[in-house]
C-alpha cells in the first residue's frame, strides 16, 4: 500500500487575521484527512527557527492557510522556496503584487481590468483635508478581510483615521462605489461562479464575513448575463495578470444604477482566500459539484515551487 502524502498545514500567523487563519487551517486539516492525506497542523509564529523545526521531518507538500501580512505577501512563500517545499496558492511575486493594493491595481489596469480610481498617500496627509470628494473609502494598502476600512461621507469634517492606527504609514483612498457586492473564485484556469454578498446590515465588514447569520450569499448571483460574464472574465484576467496559481478570489462592486458595465469594478484579488465554513471559495466550488475535501485535495496536488 502506497504511503500517504504528508501535508503540513500552515495556519495562525501574526497578522490581524490570525483567528480567521486558525479556523481556515483547522477546516483544511480535517478535509485533507478525510481525503486520505497525513495532514499536520502548524501554528506559525514570528519565529523562524521554530517553524523550521516544525517542518521536520519535511512534508511532501505545504498547504498555506495563512492570511494577511507574513502569510499572504510573499514572505512565507520565500521561506518555502528556500526549503524547496511545494506549497499551495501563489508564489512570491504574485503574492506580493496582489497584497499591495495600489500595485495590484496598476498591474490589473494594464491588463484591461476595470479598477476604481484612487490615490495612495501618507497617513499624516489625511489631517490636511479630504484626499477625494466624499463619499470615499480609506483602507490599508496591504490588509485583507475589510480590516482597517473607513467610510467617509459628505459632511464629515474630521480626519477619517486616528494617527496611531496600526496598519502602516500609507493609506489608499478610493471613491465609494454604491450598489452590489460580488465575488468570483478562480481555480486554476477557470472562474467558478459569481456570488452576490448581501450583508444584513451595514457593509461587508470583518464581523459580517466571519459571523454566521450576518450576511447572505447568493450563488449564482442573479445578474444580467453580461455582468456575470464580465465578472468571470475580469477575475480570470486579473488572476493571470498578477501571475496567480492555484486558487484566488476577486472582489467586485457593481453600481447597478449605471448603464451596462459602467458601474462594474474589480476591487482586489485575494491570493489566500478564506477556507472557513462561511467562506466563499468552498461555497462556489460546492456549487460546481466540488466538495470541500476534493477542493483541498486539488490544491495539494497542484502545489508547486515557483522559483
Amino acid at each position: 500500500m502506497a504511503e500517504r502524502k504528508r501535508v503540513a498545514v500552515l495556519m495562525g500567523g501574526w497578522s490581524a487575521e490570525r483567528e480567521v487563519s486558525l479556523t481556515s487551517g483547522q477546516a483544511c486539516v480535517r478535509a485533507l484527512a478525510e481525503a486520505g492525506y497525513d495532514a499536520v497542523a502548524i501554528d506559525v509564529r514570528r519565529d523562524l527557527p521554530a517553524l523550521l523545526a516544525d517542518l521536520e521531518p519535511r512534508p511532501d507538500v505545504v498547504f498555506n492557510a495563512l492570511h494577511g501580512p507574513g502569510g499572504e505577501d510573499g514572505m512565507i512563500q520565500g521561506v518555502l522556496e528556500i526549503l524547496n517545499l511545494p506549497y499551495t496558492h501563489s508564489g512570491i511575486l504574485a503574492s506580493a503584487l496582489a497584497m499591495h493594493k495600489p500595485t495590484a491595481k496598476t498591474v490589473m489596469a494594464a491588463a484591461g481590468v476595470r479598477v476604481p480610481p484612487g490615490r495612495t498617500l501618507p497617513l499624516a496627509d489625511l489631517a490636511e483635508g479630504h484626499p477625494l470628494e466624499p463619499p470615499y473609502i480609506v483602507k490599508p494598502v496591504d490588509e485583507g478581510s475589510s480590516i482597517g476600512v473607513h467610510f467617509v461621507w459628505p459632511g464629515d469634517n474630521r480626519p477619517p483615521i486616528d494617527p496611531d492606527w496600526p496598519f502602516g504609514s500609507e493609506v489608499l483612498a478610493e471613491p465609494y462605489i454604491p450598489g452590489r457586492e460580488l465575488t468570483v473564485a478562480v481555480m486554476g484556469d477557470r472562474a467558478l461562479a459569481v456570488t452576490e454578498i448581501r450583508p444584513r446590515e451595514g457593509f461587508y465588514s470583518y464581523e459580517a464575513k466571519y459571523t454566521d447569520g450576518r450576511a447572505d450569499h447568493i450563488v449564482p448571483a442573479e445578474l444580467p448575463d453580461a455582468v456575470t460574464e464580465a465578472c468571470l472574465d475580469m477575475a480570470l484576467a486579473a488572476h493571470r495578470a498578477l501571475g496567480c496559481t492555484g486558487v484566488s478570489r476577486a472582489d467586485f462592486r457593481w453600481d447597478d444604477g449605471r448603464p451596462g458595465l459602467e458601474g462594474l469594478f474589480l476591487l482586489e484579488v485575494n491570493t489566500q482566500p478564506g477556507m472557513t465554513p462561511l467562506s466563499l471559495v468552498p461555497e462556489q466550488a460546492a456549487h460546481r459539484g466540488i466538495d470541500f475535501p476534493t477542493l483541498c485535495s486539488w490544491m495539494v496536488e497542484n502545489a508547486s515551487c515557483h522559483a
